[in-house]
């Protein structure tokens, strides 16, 4: 609270009928028993009204902006309004509210960007549902991207990374099929991922000098090209330069080693090649705690590190484990970034 000036966390709803309302609701009936950093929840009153009776879970709401969250927040759940337009029912996503679950996004990152919001924490979407609406973008990450460049002028690459109590890892590439991986793999795209992710290790997770271990892309790194070229021809490259650079960078490193206890303690990020490498492990070590945080981006954003789970929305069955280790990771990232400013 006091390296952020008491400036809340932006919360934004997700898919409405998902288990973000849920998740939303045991977490902040927390508040009085655990530590929950403070959050103003972007998105509609009615549906985590409904959702609240639906869960038997005493709830007061305060429809307000971010200078009145921190007023609100011990007795009334602090939220600033999306209405959706369609009703909402509980596991039965509908894209006649696509635009409001996107409007939640846009106004989470305006008030991120403008100050008045300490950082941003995202609900899960449905890109489907969006999709059957419009919406042009591949996932979350891309859409919180263009929004940051439109408010900037200038492009953002984001990184996705997986933070977790045992785990940081981070995938080069990310949702495309598996097939496509070495073609995509560009030493370009290795580096300016390596470099973004060791920016904000320093900037925000407050590593003076953090370790990069970069996975290679085949078995054993390649077994010297015995099992493949692009360990020694594109990534062995891109790591002499980074460390003619100064970056503390080890590899190619076989990924079948780089992830028991003693490997982990050599590093504080792993750097893998595609999707699964980074989030099979990073998942295994921390289903239930790991955070999804986006990296260069001009505002901190964290998810937790789940979908929408229409199946069990409005059951009280979804855990808000993820949930409440986004906001608190949110929370820190977000005063080590005002210390590091001051």
């Amino acid at each position: 609270m006091n390296e952020t000036r008491g400036r809340p966390i932006a919360l934004t709803m997700g898919d409405p009928a998902g288990i973000g309302p849920d998740t939303t609701l045991a977490v902040w009936a927390k508040r009085l028993t655990q530590d929950v950093p403070l959050f103003l929840f972007i998105g509609d009153p009615a549906v985590l009204s409904a959702r609240a009776k639906a869960l038997g879970l005493p709830l007061r709401i305060s429809e307000t902006d971010c200078g009145g969250a921190a007023a609100a927040f011990t007795e009334n759940l602090p939220v600033l309004p999306v209405r959706c337009p369609a009703p909402v029912v509980a596991g039965e996503p509908d894209a006649a509210n696509a635009a409001a679950v996107t409007d939640a996004i846009d106004i989470a990152v305006r008030l991120a960007m403008n100050g008045e919001a300490s950082a941003v924490t995202t609900s899960p979407i449905a890109k489907a549902v969006l999709y059957e609406a419009g919406f042009r973008f591949p996932g979350h990450t891309e859409y919180l991207a263009d929004l940051a460049q439109k408010a900037t002028g200038s492009p953002a690459l984001p990184v996705m990374m997986l933070a977790g109590p045992k785990l940081r890892a981070v995938p080069v590439t990310i949702h495309i099929p598996l097939k496509d991986v070495p073609a995509l793999l560009t030493p370009d795209l290795i580096y300016r991922t390596c470099v973004v992710t060791a920016a904000d290790l320093k900037s925000r997770f407050g590593l003076a000098a953090p370790r990069l271990a970069i996975a290679g892309l085949n078995p054993h790194a390649g077994e010297g090209g015995a099992l493949g070229v692009e360990d020694d021809a594109v990534i062995r490259p891109v790591i002499d330069r980074l460390r003619s650079e100064g970056l503390n960078v080890s590899g190619p490193l076989p990924a079948d080693t780089m992830f028991h206890d003693r490997a982990r303690e050599t590093y504080d990020v792993a750097i893998c090649m595609y999707h699964d490498q980074a989030l099979i492990p990073a998942k295994a070590l921390g289903f239930d705690d790991s955070v999804n945080v986006t990296l260069g981006l001009p505002f901190i954003r964290t998810s937790p590190d789940h979908g929408t789970a229409f199946g069990i929305a409005g059951k009280g069955i979804a855990r808000e484990d993820s949930l409440l280790a986004a906001l608190r990771l949110a929370c820190e990232l977000a005063a080590n970034t005002a210390g590091a400013d001051r």
